[in-house]
């Protein structure tokens, strides 16, 4: 899926740095956080985005910043669209995955700050 994914990038007009970097951001995303207690596959992820953004990588990863949170969602999205395109999930599936990023981003990164101070007794 993730040669595919590939595939599916080399055809816009990425540089294949950037391509790279949606791909590793996907294959961890896939590998480690879909993996991680319970077999979820990649077509049934999308709604787990929220948790895998918000709250997992957060705590989990250690170079968890705004810039990787971001970039997470940009190919998250892209990801989504693809899996959309070749028919693995639904319209709803992909609207709503573009509204919860949307929607999310901003209490993603305060919580990203919150948890980032050592002087919070209280992040969640």
């Amino acid at each position: 899926m993730l040669n595919e994914f590939g595939a599916w990038l080399d055809a816009s007009d990425l540089s294949k740095k950037v391509i790279e970097k949606h791909i590793s951001n996907i294959d961890f995303y896939i590998n480690d956080y879909l993996l991680y207690e319970d077999t979820t596959e990649a077509k049934d992820g999308a709604n787990t985005v929220s948790m895998f953004l918000g709250y997992w990588f957060i705590k989990k990863v250690m170079w968890a910043s705004q810039s990787s949170i971001k970039s997470n969602a940009v190919s998250l999205k892209k990801f989504y669209k693809f899996m959309h395109e070749k028919e693995f999930i639904g319209t709803e599936d992909i609207n709503e995955l573009e509204l919860t990023i949307k929607e999310g981003m901003s209490e993603w990164l305060a919580t990203l700050e919150r948890y980032d101070n050592p002087s919070l007794e209280s992040v969640w």
